[in-house]
């Protein structure tokens, strides 16, 4: 049965040789490829060489773990990176288990990234030679001894569904009773890899489905929030409740008279109760007295910046993307203009930000589910006033992120480590309830698009994009790898390099400051420049009198890819040669977001209040080459269950700094009634693997409003589309 490895199996902290063969691997190695040309393009020092203990145990039961060093919350690394590993060593999948890795920088790097970080969907695209490498190197120094020991040439031995064989003797064994032998021999330095034409795992669904399953479903898995260790307090943080304020004074008396709060302390963000449970660190925070000073703090409500970043949008900003003479085109043609405005989102994770710090005064050792260990970890030292090889990072399964744990400041990390200081040595759990998770920001952040265009000759003449908002990027430790010539690309990605052959194209930018913490949200930047985007095309195709979906190819005479995808979901959905039922219309969108390229057409009616109801979802996706079908199309379903909610009804409104929400009651999801039906094709790639963690997000909600046009309404100007529910 396939299982991850239970936390009890692991050690906490530091990982060497010697814990992973007490564990019960017999054989363990590991690879690390050189980093790749995109990070070495921006200045980035190459990657040392990697521990060959890094990231494949194989036990004396034939069991084969694989070290995932991408964080799990739900979009399947551990059965990801395992496929590449099996593919290559030849084993079967039952065989298979996945780990996470700990905290380790050297050797868990994402390649594309330069540090232990799952995001920008790359976990498999990053990883997919260096773990067919791991794979590879474990099969020949397993067939190396089965040749030694039977006396054989090794090009004899053959290896079938994790059985080693010689077919000449008959003799044959399983990886278990080699693992010992094949410790003791050199890695080879270099391994050649399976051709595509051979794969037998690589682009199948598995027979016992994903690695995580199980454990998942009979509550055997363990996660971050789930943690406990003998003599650990619980503590939760009073903060500013608005953005920017910070603590002046605190009364705690009330809040100590409460039985099983043990000790309430000041850190930089705010007041830490700590307490014998959940519960009394709760009531013990309810009872403090908090006075804020307000004075550096947030005064604008969402509307009003909605409303200043609409004037700041009618003036020049730094223009981000340019071709031709944006103006000229404007003036000399039929003028078609829009504007659309994106609230504040929350990420709101089904798990909120939870983890645990053993602190003696001199190390910390922490278990919680990091989506950056690397950064983490530089500030918990940092918190803590000690050398980063005092801290380590064990990390856990997370119950979803959609980018809330993969923050440039590592503000949970960094409130964990201050927790400890405060207090002293001792083992503390930090919890964020739900309400602290969506009234405390990070959130995905308001914009504003003004869009002008126009059309000649049944032609899009012209395309104008002036975008404002705050940027997440600037003066963060991510700068360097998301700011380039003063523009933060994360604001623009998708706009900035307008996918469509238009011949004059603007595309501007205004930076909006504020003490309101965002970050990106599952697809970034997408989130909002793909409905702008794709609402304004289908608005300059329709004013043409171009179908949308014909008007669309048209101008991706350069994007044959993006172009593949919206070729195969008009086929799958039959649009031009089937209608939608009565009452019903279709509409389309297409974006490429993380080298992925994803199409999308929703059939959407409406329901008595005028709101929609979308009642099916076509889809194709290219993500190069599939490794696992099944995580692929999980991850397009959620992705668009995820945007249609989001699209329609979710928004963390503030009124003078403040967030007004703070749980699933106020900050509404989508329900289980209102998933449509969905349809996923997978197009046939021989590219490179690239990511679906994120891509199936964007097309959904331009592809609902551009059906709501086809239904003779107005595309939603604002999102979310439903106001209330």
């Amino acid at each position: 049965m396939n299982a991850i490895i239970p936390s009890s199996a692991r050690s906490f902290g530091r990982f060497s040789r010697r814990d992973a063969l007490r564990t019960g691997g017999a054989l363990v190695i590991g690879i690390m490829l050189p980093m790749g040309g995109a990070l070495q393009s921006q200045g980035a020092p190459p990657m040392p060489p990697v521990d060959p203990n890094a990231f494949i145990r194989i036990a004396p039961d034939s069991s084969v773990t694989v070290l995932i060093k991408h964080i799990e919350f739900g979009q399947g690394p551990n059965t990801g990176l395992a496929t590449l590993v099996a593919e290559e060593l030849d084993a079967d999948w039952s065989q298979m288990r996945s780990e996470s890795a700990p905290g380790n920088d050297t050797l868990y790097a994402n390649l594309f990234l330069g540090s232990q970080l799952t995001g920008g969907s790359t976990a498999i695209a990053n990883s997919f030679m260096q773990m067919r490498k791991a794979g590879a190197m474990a099969r020949a120094m397993l067939v190396a001894a089965a040749a030694r020991k039977w006396g054989v040439p090794a090009s004899e031995v053959t290896v079938t569904k994790g059985v080693i064989a010689h077919a000449k003797s008959g003799k044959s064994g399983t990886f278990g009773e080699f693992a010992a032998d094949a410790a003791t021999l050199t890695p080879p330095a270099d391994v050649p890899l399976k051709d595509a034409k051979a794969f037998t795992l690589i682009g199948r669904d598995k027979p016992l489905g994903k690695l995580d399953t199980v454990a998942k479903t009979n509550g055997t898995a363990k996660f971050g929030i789930d943690t406990q260790m003998p003599g650990m307090l619980t503590v939760v943080v009073a903060r500013s409740p608005r953005f920017g304020g910070t603590l002046k004074s605190f009364d705690a008396a009330d809040a100590l008279k409460i039985k099983g709060v043990v000790a309430v302390k000041a850190v930089p963000t705010g007041v830490a109760v700590y307490a014998k449970g959940m519960w009394p660190a709760i009531q013990g925070r309810n009872a403090v007295k908090a006075e804020w000073d307000f004075t550096k703090a947030e005064s604008r409500g969402s509307a009003e910046m909605i409303d200043a970043y609409r004037a700041k949008v009618k003036t020049p900003g730094t223009v981000a993307g340019k071709r031709g003479d944006v103006d000229a085109a404007l003036a000399g043609a039929k003028l078609i203009e829009a504007e659309y405005a994106f609230p504040y989102l929350a990420h709101a994770p089904m798990e909120p930000l939870s983890g645990v710090i053993q602190w003696d005064g001199k190390t910390a050792k922490t278990l919680f589910g990091s989506q950056g260990p690397g950064l983490d970890k530089g500030a918990i030292a940092r918190t803590l006033g000690v050398a980063a090889d005092a801290v380590s990072i064990d990390v856990t399964l997370a119950g979803g992120s959609f980018g809330r744990r993969a923050t440039g400041d590592s503000h949970f990390a960094a409130e964990m480590a201050a927790v400890a200081k405060a207090y002293g040595p001792g083992a503390f759990k930090l919890v964020w309830t739900r309400e602290d998770d969506i009234q405390g920001g990070y959130y995905r952040p308001v914009m504003v698009h003004a869009m002008r265009g126009s059309v000649k000759d049944g032609k899009v003449a012209a395309w104008s994009n002036s975008i404002c908002g705050q940027s997440f990027a600037f003066g963060s430790a991510l700068e360097p790898l998301i700011v380039r010539n003063g523009i933060d690309t994360t604001m623009t990605e998708g706009a900035a390099d307008l996918p469509y052959a238009i011949a004059n194209m603007r595309c501007d930018v205004h930076v909006d400051a504020s003490p309101v913490p965002t970050l990106w949200w599952r697809s970034v930047g997408h989130t909002h420049t793909a409905y702008a985007v794709e609402c304004f095309i289908d608005q300059l195709l329709v004013a043409a009198g171009q179908d949308p979906v014909a008007g669309r190819l048209a101008l991706l005479t350069e994007k044959p890819r993006m172009a593949g995808v919206l070729a195969a979901v008009a086929k799958l959905a039959g649009w031009g040669s089937s209608s939608a039922p009565k009452g019903r219309a279709r509409g389309v969108a297409a974006v490429e977001s993380f080298s992925s390229y994803v199409a999308q057409i929703a059939e959407v009616s409406l329901n008595e209040d005028g709101s929609p109801r979308v009642h099916k979802v076509w889809c194709a996706v290219d993500c190069g080459v599939a490794v696992n079908p099944d995580v692929i199309r999980a991850q397009m379903e959620g992705g668009i269950g995820f945007g249609l909610g989001h699209a329609l009804y979710a928004a963390v409104p503030l009124e003078k700094g403040a967030a007004t929400v703070g749980n699933f009651d106020g900050y509404r999801a989508l329900r289980i009634n209102e998933m449509p039906e969905i349809a996923v094709v997978i197009v046939a790639s021989n590219e490179a693997p690239t990511g679906v963690g994120e891509p199936g997000v964007p097309p959904i909600a331009p592809a609902v409003a551009n059906a709501l046009a086809a239904l003779g309404k107005a595309r939603p100007s604002v999102l979310p589309m439903v106001t209330s529910a």
